[in-house]
């Protein structure tokens, strides 16, 4: 609605302006040549058809027509400074909660499995765009709980690795051991 309104009062100025010749009416040069003999302009004639070639394309062309659209509704004053401002800032600060959440929550183990000969844990978790990503892990190099110093009393336990500072999280209390003695073998006895 507010393109066809802007587009309208464009076309309108231009078609009645006395200071410049009209730039709807103004021809063209017939054939102009960018670049190689792929990229061509010109003007068109009723009935006439022409092929083109894709010779470039802007990644994030929806954002460059939101910033385009936002200036334009300012500047008619359909659209508060103030109002766009804080829809901004809101939209900013969203941004950056989302972003700060996924961070501790990338961390959180979802799975945890040992292969048959037992010297592989394989741990799965949650990228930041919710997809699962698993990372295999000798168990040798994890650090079993008397180790990391957690009780299992705790409610949030530490996977640490003894090669990395990295720590990532599980829960016994909103999770369960499926399988005793893997655990274990991995995180020492449950005692």
């Amino acid at each position: 609605m507010l393109s066809a309104r802007f587009a309208s009062r464009l076309s309108s100025h231009l078609r009645c302006c006395n200071r410049v010749p009209c730039l709807l009416s103004t021809p063209r040069h017939p054939l102009v040549q960018l670049g190689g003999p792929q990229l061509l302009y010109s003007t068109r004639q009723p009935g006439q058809t022409y092929s083109m070639q894709h010779g470039f394309l802007r990644p994030h062309l929806q954002v460059t027509r939101l910033a385009n659209y936002s200036d334009l509704s300012t500047e008619s004053g359909e659209l508060s400074y103030f109002l766009a401002t804080y829809s901004t800032g809101i939209a900013v600060l969203a941004g950056v909660m989302l972003y700060t959440a996924s961070h501790f929550l990338r961390k959180v183990v979802g799975m945890m499995y040992l292969d048959s000969t037992q010297s592989t844990l394989k741990v799965s978790h949650l990228t930041f765009w919710g997809r699962r990503h698993d990372v295999f892990l000798p168990v040798t190099d994890v650090m079993t709980l008397g180790d990391t110093g957690d009780a299992l009393t705790e409610t949030v336990l530490r996977l640490k690795r003894y090669s990395t500072a990295e720590t990532m999280y599980f829960s016994l209390s909103y999770g369960r051991i499926v399988d005793k003695q893997a655990f274990e073998k991995v995180f020492g006895p449950l005692k």
